[in-house]
């Protein structure tokens, strides 16, 4: 049986958490003190998606950001068609990084042109949640309690 057919075991609150660190920290704890880690997950509750709104987007910024991305792909391209080319690495390394570059430019001005001001800033999107549970298969849950509580997770860390 496929492990997307097989039933989801029944899982049981090990511990919860105010920040993702904690829950990820306990879960190492488990890994270093031997514990098949996986029979746990680490689960969000009240889960928000958060936009940061990073600065203002002008035609100018989005241009120099499609440089810069731009350039990064022509680079890699420029690298490989010099590996596999007999001669002037150097030349194809900065051809593609020049022309990359410029297609970036153009491709990021176009395109944020076209929206025609209806999102004239950058921003990252994160996630947040209210807690993080660490969870642990039910056949599982009283080993990772003793290995939390003994503190000898914490032992086998050195």
């Amino acid at each position: 049986m496929s492990d997307i057919t097989r039933a989801t075991p029944e899982r049981r609150v090990l511990s919860s958490f105010s920040d993702y660190t904690g829950a990820q920290a306990a879960v190492d704890r488990l890994s270093d003190a031997g514990f098949p880690v996986e029979h746990t997950a680490i689960v969000g509750t009240g889960v928000r998606i958060v936009e940061q709104v990073t600065g203002r987007l002008t035609r100018g910024r989005a241009a120099g950001l499609g440089a810069a991305s731009g350039a990064w792909f022509g680079l890699m391209i420029g690298v490989l068609i010099g590996l596999l080319s007999v001669g002037g690495f150097l030349g194809f390394v900065l051809l593609g990084l020049v022309l990359g570059a410029v297609w970036g430019a153009v491709f990021g001005f176009v395109g944020h042109a076209f929206t025609g001001g209806r999102r004239d800033f950058s921003s990252v999107q994160g996630f947040e949640a209210e807690r993080w549970d660490v969870t642990v298969d039910a056949e599982h849950f009283s080993r990772a309690q003793s290995l939390l509580s003994s503190g000898a997770a914490g032992e086998a860390r050195g």
